[in-house]
C-alpha cells in the first residue's frame, strides 16, 4: 500500500515558507501578498501568521495590518552565526584585514545560490557602506559570489547558470551568461574577484573565496565607495585580501591537524 500521509511537520513547512518569503522582502507585506507568494489560501496563511505573531517570529503593524519578521528570531540567528566555526577562525584575520585597509570587511558563506554575510567589520571613515549580517546577495553580482563560482568546475557553473536569472541590479551587472563565464575564467587565474558597481553602483569590492581541496568554507571581501578607489589603493586591497585568505586557509589546516 502506498503511504500518502503528509509529513507530521506540514504546518511547520508552511510556516517556514512564510518566514522565508518575509526574509526576502525589504518592506512589511500584506496578507494577500504573503498568501499569493507562498501558495497558501488567505485563511490558512492568516492562521499560521497569527501563531507566528503569538510566539514573536513575525510582527504586525496595528495601523497597516502588514507583517514583517519578528525580533525573537534575532537571538536564534545570532546564536547560529556564533556557532559557525569559520567565523571564529576568520575573525582575527578579518580584523587584521580591516586594520590594514581601513575599509569595510565582510565574511560570507555560500547558501543556495547566494552569499550570506555572517561577519562584518565597519570602516571608521566618514562614508561607510550599508550592509547587514544575515543579508544574502546573488553570486553573479558580488565579489565574494563570483570568487566562489570561479572555484566550481565548468559543469557546476553551467548548472548554476541554467537555474538562475541574471537580473540587472545596476548598469554594470553581468546579464550575459557568456560574458559572466569569461569573467569567472579571469577570477580563476587571478584568485580574486571584483564587484565593480554590479550590485550597488557606487560600491567597489575585492573578494576571494576560501576553498581547500574542493571544499568551500566561504569568502571574504573588502568594500569601499568607488570615489576612494585609486590604482594604488586597488593594488593594496588585492594584496591584503589574498594575504588574509592565505592566513585563514593556514589556520583551518592547522585546526584540522590539531
Amino acid at each position: 500500500m502506498v503511504n500518502n500521509s503528509q509529513p507530521y511537520g506540514g504546518v511547520l513547512i508552511k510556516a517556514d515558507q512564510i518566514l522565508d518569503y518575509l526574509s526576502t522582502q525589504p518592506q512589511p507585506q500584506r496578507l494577500s501578498e504573503i498568501a499569493k507568494h507562498t501558495g497558501l489560501t488567505n485563511p490558512t496563511a492568516l492562521k499560521i501568521l497569527n501563531t507566528l505573531l503569538l510566539i514573536g517570529y513575525v510582527q504586525k503593524d496595528p495601523d497597516t495590518k502588514m507583517f514583517s519578521l519578528g525580533t525573537r528570531l534575532i537571538k536564534y540567528a545570532n546564536k547560529s552565526v556564533e556557532q559557525l566555526s569559520i567565523k571564529k577562525i576568520a575573525q582575527p584575520h578579518l580584523e587584521s584585514l580591516q586594520h590594514s585597509t581601513t575599509e569595510t570587511v565582510h565574511l560570507g558563506i555560500l547558501e543556495s545560490d547566494h552569499i550570506k554575510y555572517i561577519a562584518k567589520i565597519e570602516s571608521k571613515k566618514p562614508v561607510s557602506l550599508y550592509s547587514q549580517i544575515g543579508k544574502s546577495i546573488p553570486l553573479y553580482c558580488s565579489a565574494m559570489g563570483k570568487a566562489v563560482l570561479a572555484d566550481l568546475n565548468d559543469h557546476e557553473v553551467e548548472n548554476y547558470l541554467d537555474k538562475i536569472q541574471l537580473i540587472e541590479k545596476t548598469k554594470n551587472t553581468f546579464t550575459d551568461k557568456s560574458m559572466l563565464i569569461d569573467e569567472l575564467k579571469k577570477v580563476r587565474e587571478q584568485g580574486y574577484a571584483f564587484d565593480n558597481g554590479e550590485h550597488d553602483l557606487e560600491v567597489f569590492c575585492v573578494g576571494s573565496s576560501i576553498t581547500i581541496d574542493g571544499t568551500n568554507y566561504g569568502a571574504i571581501s573588502v568594500s569601499l565607495p568607488k570615489y576612494r578607489l585609486t590604482d594604488e589603493v586597488l593594488d593594496d586591497l588585492i594584496k591584503q585580501t589574498l594575504l588574509c585568505k592565505q592566513n585563514i586557509i593556514s589556520t583551518i589546516k592547522n585546526e584540522k591537524q590539531a
